[in-house]
């Protein structure tokens, strides 16, 4: 089989969450550890970091794999989901799988795992662990796929978790309450393994404690170390940090939400110094990773800016956890227009984020080309519920491209609501398929 042939079988023998929603969606580790077994136990040939969460869990995944690359660990990572190429999730030193590695695991395993009817995910973590065991790698951050205890990355014993925070995603399958959802992150804290939260509430905290307790789990709250002092946006578009211990660096990660996800960092990251202590020894040579998590791993759409006059911006954030940041930000935005290109999964709490949107924007309502989005129509009926109102078009290429045809140079183009909005933009924007800005 070519590449492409690959992942069209993977596709359609075991579907994609991020097309089909729970249809994919398998509860349990029984496939995980048939698996697992069948290749030798590839988790146990290197060391993992295990990150958790709602929000933020990509961009802290990422940001710890930059650290670890820098103080010269070879370093696997594990995310979901993808925006363009499959390749994406499954990373060494942010060098991307090989087509011919994927290529040859199917070909070669698929007489094993066609009679499981693994989901795509349980397969992909099994494509991802077997790979990191061959390369050899010291170290992998883990992303965990879905919620935590009953998630297949669970297989691991870490040598830290972390759990960025909590929000109401996912209802159905974890749970229609913040102590439910924190219960099933929780499930990621293993006996003796130190544990790092990220963001706490009144609701999780209790959830995670006990949880630390009943393990004997060394437990740390980001926010009770204080570790930054300050933050600010320089002339170059980074924002600045002034620490209390780790020093003062730029980091390119912009989203308000940033700063709280850089505590989580920090806080981890002296957690790690006793498992990999070139972090420590060479601290300044790590901060610098700060300001390249993007060209070292790969990270796309947190905050992206991919044209400048007019600016367009991307970020896939999807959630109302997610978007009582975004929200704000837009709304703080320094450009004449303010233009939304907006999409959702119909899964999703669809009113929930709309009561975060800024009103005064100009909306361009579309839907993203996977099976879980919702109806431009719909959108748009459903906005208009909330008071305000946009245009719909039927695909992302024909929202973006009005409003580019609509735009100043001092205006700027958000496009986000939804990972599948980012990634349909990316996919056409790099076949050439957007009207022309000035870069």
């Amino acid at each position: 089989m070519t590449y492409s042939e690959t992942i069209e079988y993977l596709y359609k023998s075991a579907p994609l969450f991020q097309q089909v929603g729970g249809d994919a969606y398998k509860e349990g580790l029984l496939n995980t550890r048939k698996l697992d077994r069948h290749f030798g136990h590839p988790h146990r040939k290197f060391r993992t970091i295990h990150v958790a969460g709602t929000n933020g869990k990509g961009s802290v995944s990422h940001t710890l794999a930059a650290l670890l690359q820098a103080a010269g660990y070879k370093t696997g990572l594990y995310t979901s989901p993808h925006l363009m190429d499959f390749r994406e999730r499954i990373r060494v030193n942010g060098k991307m799988i090989s087509e011919a590695a994927v290529v040859d695991f199917v070909e070669r395993e698929r007489n094993f795992f066609e009679p499981l009817h693994p989901s795509f995910f349980e397969l992909t973590t099994a494509l991802a662990f077997n790979f990191f065991a061959e390369e050899e790698v010291d170290v992998a951050v883990i992303e965990v796929g879905l919620g935590g205890r009953l998630d297949c990355t669970n297989i691991i014993t870490p040598e830290l978790s972390v759990i960025t925070n909590i929000s109401l995603d996912h209802t159905q399958f974890l749970g229609d309450t913040l102590e439910k959802i924190a219960a099933e992150k929780a499930g990621i804290i293993k006996k003796g393994v130190p544990v790092v939260i990220g963001e706490a509430l009144p609701e999780t905290r209790p959830v995670f404690e006990r949880a630390a307790r009943d393990r004997n789990a060394p437990v740390f709250f980001a926010e009770e170390e204080n570790e930054i002092r300050n933050v600010a946006l320089t002339e170059t578009g980074t924002f600045r940090y002034e620490t209390c211990r780790s020093g003062d660096f730029e980091a390119e990660l912009i989203g308000w939400c940033q700063p709280k996800n850089t505590a989580t960092v920090l806080c981890a990251v002296r957690r790690l110094y006793s498992s990999f202590p070139k972090l420590k020894s060479g601290w300044d040579t790590c901060l610098e990773a700060f300001s390249r998590v993007g060209e070292m791993t790969g990270l796309m759409g947190r905050w992206q800016k991919v044209c400048n006059r007019p600016a367009v911006i991307l970020d896939t954030g999807h959630n109302i956890g997610g978007w009582q940041y975004l929200g704000r930000q837009l709304s703080a935005a320094q450009c004449k227009t303010l233009r939304i290109v907006f999409g959702m999964a119909a899964d999703k709490d669809v009113d929930g984020v709309l009561d975060c949107l800024p009103a005064s924007a100009v909306y361009y309502f579309t839907k993203a080309s996977v099976r879980r989005a919702m109806c431009e129509e719909e959108l748009a009926d459903k906005a208009g519920a909330h008071g305000f109102s946009g245009r719909t078009y039927p695909d992302v290429v024909a929202a973006v491209n009005a409003a580019i045809e609509d735009a100043d140079e001092e205006d700027m183009i958000y496009v986000g609501g939804s990972s599948f909005i980012v990634a349909d933009y990316l996919t056409a924007f790099k076949a050439g398929k957007m009207k022309d800005t000035a870069q």
